[in-house]
């Protein structure tokens, strides 16, 4: 049984009743949500909460369900509609960040601290955080559609159908889609290779 007979399988159970199955799903899918979801948001945190969202949506969703295709395709659909609603939600309700908002604390007494001789090396870990930043960033300021495609070709290893499907588009659509992508992502990180 492959990963995808065992999911609708267990979808089915779910249906039937049986939440050690819904419980299953979760732990087998929970973290590649929680990563297309913190890839397009920039937030661990929300991502969390938002992956929590789309199981709940998913279990509201079980009577409906009919494995006309695969589960994954069905769970990134519904975890795209859930970004969408965050970029929304975002857009409507602006927020200062917490740290935006925090004053520097002038007590650091940073000269009475020891270097750990056993740590990575501290500028090559700011450095490679700095490059996953502008990373980040460059994918998070792409067009939302180019956003998810890349997001979830590049990080989730989906096949074009399955984004095709996710996107409501044809499969040329995504190739265009990540192609644009691609282009704007080398503009913006040039320099960085």
């Amino acid at each position: 049984m492959t990963d995808t007979d065992s999911d609708v399988a267990l979808m089915l159970r779910v249906r039937d009743g049986d939440h050690k199955a819904f419980r299953e799903l979760i732990e087998r899918h929970q973290r590649a949500v929680i990563n297309v979801i913190h890839r397009a948001i920039g937030d661990a945190w929300e991502a969390e909460d938002l992956a929590q969202r789309v199981f709940i949506q998913i279990y509201r969703s079980v009577p409906r369900y009919k494995p006309t295709a695969k589960f994954t395709t069905w769970l990134f659909t519904i975890t795209h509609n859930t970004i969408l609603n965050e970029h929304r939600r975002r857009a409507r309700h602006t927020a200062q960040s917490l740290d935006a908002l925090a004053q520097p604390d002038d007590s650091d007494e940073a000269g009475m601290q020891v270097a750990d001789t056993r740590a990575v090396d501290p500028s090559r870990e700011v450095a490679e955080r700095e490059l996953q930043e502008r990373i980040q960033t460059a994918v998070q300021a792409l067009p939302e559609a180019q956003r998810t495609a890349v997001i979830l070709c590049r990080f989730e290893g989906l096949p074009y159908e399955e984004i095709a499907t996710v996107l409501g588009c044809s499969v040329s659509a995504v190739k265009s889609l990540l192609h644009r992508a691609r282009e704007t992502l080398k503009v913006q990180l040039r320099g960085l290779y």
